[in-house]
């Protein structure tokens, strides 16, 4: 597969591989030389592909020993739901590409990646994608609303998590990502999923039993369930 861009005027995805064809965003005003008409707007393509669309970003977090840790996540935009992240203080290409085999056994790949240009996502991440018959699409440069789920996901990890707690090391940050994201999939609500989690929760009604708070995230959130007497 090939690699999608971003065009920095109009916001509309162009592509490198003849294979996949996207033209000028709709509303430029114009149909192009061939005569064929205006693509989907951005914001219409991230929604129509919503099935087949994942996303990737890495986010930075500190140690109480001046460290910097790095943390690579994959989300799922349908249901935004997190597949996959890892946490390491050496990123490289090639770490990065091992994380969307550990991310996408067999035959589990997204039809479209969305990434920034940063350069980490070097050969061998690009190689490996190809592999995969994932089809990269590119951010334009300095334009983090093109990946809003990701960049939304990172912004709600650190409100809710990571700006609470002081991090000792790689293990310990992966044991309260886990558990954050443990929260953040079963129990954390949203609004763009009519106010239901990643993970369906059941609907419980009155004859449930009496309403009781779990702590989660080291009391940080808490899950609020019916359970009888």
């Amino acid at each position: 597969m090939g690699t999608l861009n971003l065009n920095g005027g109009n916001g509309a995805p162009q592509t490198t591989d003849t294979s996949v064809r996207i033209p000028a965003a709709a509303g430029s005003g114009s149909a192009g030389k061939s005569g064929s008409p205006p693509s989907q707007t951005w914001k219409a393509f991230l929604h129509n592909h919503v099935q087949g669309l994942a996303s990737v970003d890495f986010f930075t977090v500190p140690t109480v020993s001046f460290r910097v840790l790095f943390v690579f996540i994959v989300l799922a935009h349908h249901r935004r739901r997190v597949v996959y992240f890892n946490v390491t203080e050496h990123p490289t290409a090639a770490w990065t590409a091992q994380q969307m085999l550990e991310a996408f056994p067999e035959d589990t790949a997204p039809r479209y990646l969305i990434r920034d240009r940063d350069q980490i996502y070097g050969d061998c991440f690009r190689n490996r994608l190809r592999d995969m018959d994932i089809t990269e699409v590119l951010t334009a440069p300095q334009s983090p609303w093109q990946n809003p789920y990701a960049e939304r996901m990172v912004g709600s990890i650190r409100r809710e998590c990571v700006d609470h707690v002081i991090v000792l090391g790689e293990r310990h940050l992966r044991r309260i990502l886990n558990s954050y994201f443990d929260y953040y999939l079963g129990s954390r609500t949203h609004l763009s999923l009519a106010k239901d989690a990643p993970t369906t929760r059941v609907v419980q009604g009155p004859e449930a039993g009496e309403i009781v708070e779990i702590p989660q995230v080291g009391g940080l959130h808490h899950r609020y369930e019916r359970s009888a007497a």
